[in-house]
């Protein structure tokens, strides 16, 4: 049996070779895309370097918001008071300032992993500094920075470059001075930091003279750092100094009740790790739902592509039957063979996964979420599972045709052509239905999905992805079913190419129905290529659309200046003083800035799913806005009045999610503590791309948050040129037309298309591959058939007119399922989520394309082979296996 197989590769080296490749480009995506995960995974999880490694002791003005470990603290803490208290050795002030670092190209540098860019004081005392200079040294003048590694990689600065800073309030050329890491690590578990003189930090962010956010606290030798939290709680609260309990750093205190938090660094710590843990599990799972779809195509290929190298050797094996072989035998000659390229496709695989995985990073650092601080992963994880998923999938796709093979008898193998036998019909349909039976189930799902989760973008999120798990098992099922669909849509091209071709298409009708099963398998890759594509696009072009027209409805303003650059967040934020220098603008009657805030919903508290369940924290993006401006430059729905100070307008949409009515009063928290406001009304913004949820006058985002981000300044009246010539002194920013920030913000909102598209084009690629594989081994498999048709007098164009008939069956078979596949799914999606953004509908020149495109592929892939099979001399066809 040995010297069978290597005959068997000696013979076949072309069909393997081919059959390889595409063992070798599934295993490597399936790599790719683990080791993606994987790395987005440690990047946001993996990180425990903090900037209080050398603390003991962390007081903090007022509190920080218990369900978000890096919210800024909401009150002040005066540093001398601290460095009284007995126990305390060395203590430093702290404060922390979003900021936007752009690199030596003037683009922004991307924090990595989702996190943000801070603005934080060198530490005055070197017992409490966790930084290692990689090179250079401390700031020591108002103008010089430490910028952390990940910054001075990504943004390409060292010792000595110059680096423009964007502040909340202003825009700052500083130069970076020394480059640091944090317990060997590029960054800290909060992203990226900039680093420098306390005085410039404290003025920065704001604080009189003084005053901190934070103090960082080390403590004198012998005492322990719980005790030393203790004597802060009695020597700096209100509590402690009339007996009450402590404040501790688990239970939240307002600055009323409470000036200040202690707590022990280890903790701080240990609640930014839980919370990286918890962000790092939920975006594994995000990306992992994503990868699935680049698994799924991969294993779907090389179990179709095996399956057709051993289907058309099925005449050479039941000849072995007939010499003696035993079934058994040759079902263990054919698991061999799978062994054999499943080992060599998943070794050359994996490593083709690390450039696959870096592509992908790449397109997801250009969507804000940069995951380069993490490395590559060679953990056995990365390396055995796709290497095991590829030995394991050509030995399944082995098991179902070697028994199959074995089953033939010795009078079968000596026919002369390559019919197929009917088979039973009942196996495939009983597997078909199990199958579909199984898609019904991810689509049932997305009723749990709406009951659990209240209206907005997760349930949306959440129900999409349910159908979308649907739809690729439902793939499986009509790739199944597929050879029942042969037969009769072979007729009808058959009578068509009759009509056309006469005897030419009389024979490709006889051979497409003779053999389903071989159409039926180039056409399940090719339905799978158009379902991915065809899915794609309608979703794209249909949220578009629906973003074009509703931004437009909404936008009146005729130019908008926004950020070039962008953070996790979405786009970068703009400096305060864009608004004023586009005021000046000749011809300019408004630039309203529209600010940006993330408030918590306090009072009423969130409700709870179900009774076993605590609630989730509710968090609304507020948008503040010029009330007596705003009209001249948005329109949005509703009848929402122009909204005092202490007031604040929701959409429709959160005031029935979180039960608001109009006129309560409600209590948020922001970056400076519980501020209490009145629902003065709902209002609706049909783009969600300028005041998605929630909307407050200047005075009241002051209170909520005097640093707020400027998102984009809207302007009415004025000129693209003169606008953009009184803003020219700004970085980075750029003066858009009405369409032109629509599409902008849209981009914004739809962040990770980007590696959605990496994801979907890796496996298009991979299933047209499989798809031009399975229907160029069928072509040349039929040397001897053709050699036989130039016997009885057919002619090398008549063989090529019976290859292109078959390849419009395939054409037609995979293109139909595809679109209906597709169709169906964006249709279920926009019945389930309700959303407007999700509708199948689309030009009809897109289904023309991709019909056009996948019969481009099929003929292309088909025409070459069947070129060599007519050309082959008679005689030696007729000895052809």
């Amino acid at each position: 049996m040995w010297l069978i197989a290597r005959r068997s590769f000696a013979d076949g080296w072309m069909r393997l070779i081919a059959t390889l490749l595409a063992a070798m480009f599934s295993v490597g995506l399936i790599a790719g895309s683990l080791q993606f995960t994987l790395r987005a995974q440690e990047a946001v999880a993996g990180s425990d370097a903090s900037e209080y490694a050398r603390a003991d002791v962390l007081v903090q003005g007022g509190s920080a918001d218990p369900d978000d470990a890096y919210s800024t603290p909401d009150g002040r803490v005066e540093l001398a008071r601290v460095a009284g208290v007995p126990g305390v050795a060395a203590v430093s002030g702290d404060a922390m300032v979003e900021a936007q670092a752009a690199g030596r190209s003037g683009r922004p540098v991307v924090a990595p992993a989702g996190g943000r860019t801070r603005l934080r004081p060198w530490p005055s005392d070197g017992r409490l500094s966790a930084y290692h200079l990689e090179s250079g040294r401390a700031p020591a003048a108002p103008g010089e920075i430490v910028v952390t590694r990940h910054i001075a990689r990504a943004g390409k600065v060292g010792t000595g470059d110059p680096v423009t800073l964007a502040l909340p309030r202003e825009t700052r050329r500083m130069t970076v001075v020394g480059v640091a890491t944090v317990q060997g690590h590029s960054a800290v578990a909060t992203g990226d930091l900039v680093l420098a003189t306390p005085e410039t930090v404290r003025q920065a962010a704001g604080l009189p003279a003084g005053a901190w956010q934070s103090v960082w606290v080390k403590a004198a030798p012998g005492v322990a750092p719980a005790k030393l939290r203790d004597d802060l709680n009695r020597a700096l609260t209100a509590q402690g100094r009339k007996g009450a309990p402590p404040c501790e750093g688990t239970t939240p205190h307002t600055s009323r009740n409470c000036p200040v938090t202690v707590q022990t660094a280890a903790s701080v710590r240990h609640g930014e790790s839980a919370s990286n843990k918890s962000s790092g599990v939920s975006i594994g799972g995000a990306i992992g739902m994503l990868s699935s779809v680049a698994v799924f195509v991969g294993l779907f290929v090389v179990a179709n592509t095996f399956g057709t190298l051993v289907r058309q050797r099925t005449r050479r094996l039941a000849l072995l039957g007939a010499i003696g072989a035993t079934p058994r035998q040759i079902k263990r000659l054919i698991r061999f063979e799978a062994l054999v390229l499943g080992a060599v496709a998943s070794a050359f695989g994996v490593l083709l996964g690390y450039p696959v995985s870096a592509l992908l990073t790449h397109l997801f650092a250009q969507d804000g979420f940069d995951i380069s601080a993490a490395d590559a992963q060679f953990g056995w994880v990365a390396l055995a599972v796709p290497a095991a998923a590829g030995i394991l999938v050509t030995q399944l796709a082995a098991w179902r045709a070697a028994r199959r093979a074995a089953g033939i008898s010795p009078m079968q193998a000596l026919r002369a052509t390559a019919a197929e036998t009917g088979g039973r019909r009942w196996p495939r349909l009983v597997g078909a239905s199990v199958i579909l039976a199984h898609a019904a189930m991810f689509y049932g799902l997305t009723f749990a999905v709406r009951a659990e989760e209240p209206p907005g973008p997760d349930r949306a999120v959440g129900v999409a992805m349910m159908i979308l798990m649907g739809s690729m098992t439902m793939v499986i099922g009509l790739a199944v079913l597929a050879p029942f669909f042969v037969g009769p849509l072979g007729g009808l091209v058959g009578r068509l190419g009759q009509a056309v071709s006469g005897e030419s298409g009389r024979l490709a009708r006889a051979t497409i129905t003779r053999s389903p099963r071989r159409v039926s398998s180039a056409a399940s890759s090719l339905m799978l290529g158009v379902a991915l594509v065809t899915t794609t696009a309608l979703m794209v072009l249909s949220a578009d659309a629906r973003f074009e027209e509703a931004g437009k409805q909404v936008m009146v303003a005729g130019h908008a200046v926004a950020a070039t650059g962008t953070t996790s967040d979405g786009p970068a934020p703009l400096p305060r003083d864009v608004a004023a220098r586009a005021a000046r603008a000749p011809g300019v009657t408004h630039a309203v800035p529209l600010t940006v805030t993330d408030a918590k919903l306090v009072s009423p508290p969130p409700r709870p799913p179900s009774p076993e369940e605590a609630p989730e924290p509710v968090y609304l993006t507020v948008t503040g806005a010029d009330q007596a401006a705003l009209p001249s430059v948005l329109d949005l729905g509703g009848r929402l009045r122009a909204l005092g100070t202490g007031e604040i307008g929701v959409t429709s949409a959160v005031m029935k999610a979180n039960h608001l009515r109009k006129g309560q009063q409600i209590i948020v928290r922001g970056a400076r503590g519980r501020v209490p406001l009145r629902v003065a009304g709902a209002y609706h913004d049909p783009s969600h791309l300028f005041a998605d949820q929630a909307l407050v006058s200047p005075a009241t985002m002051d209170r909520l948050d005097p640093d707020a981000a400027t998102q984009a300044v809207l302007v009415r009246g004025g000129t693209t040129a003169s606008i953009g010539q009184a803003v020219a002194a700004v970085p980075s920013v750029k003066v858009m037309d009405e369409a032109g920030y629509v599409k902008t913000a849209s981009k914004s909102m739809t962040k990770g298309m980007r590696v959605i598209y990496g994801f979907i084009g890796m496996a298009l690629v991979l299933a047209l591959f499989g798809m031009a594989t399975t229907v160029s081994m069928s072509v040349a498999e039929r040397t001897r058939e053709f050699g036989l048709l130039g016997a009885v007098g057919a002619t090398m164009a008549q063989v090529r007119s019976i290859v292109r008939w078959e390849a419009a069956t395939v054409v037609l078979l995979g293109g139909l399922l595809g679109i209906g596949t597709a169709f169906g799914t964006v249709a279920l999606m926009h019945v389930a989520t309700q959303s407007s953004f999700l509708t199948p509908s689309a030009p009809w020149w897109l289904y023309l394309l991709i019909i056009g495109a996948a019969a481009a592929i099929t003929l292309g892939t088909s025409a070459l082979p069947a070129r060599r099979a007519a050309g082959i001399p008679v005689l030696e066809a007729t000895k052809a296996d």
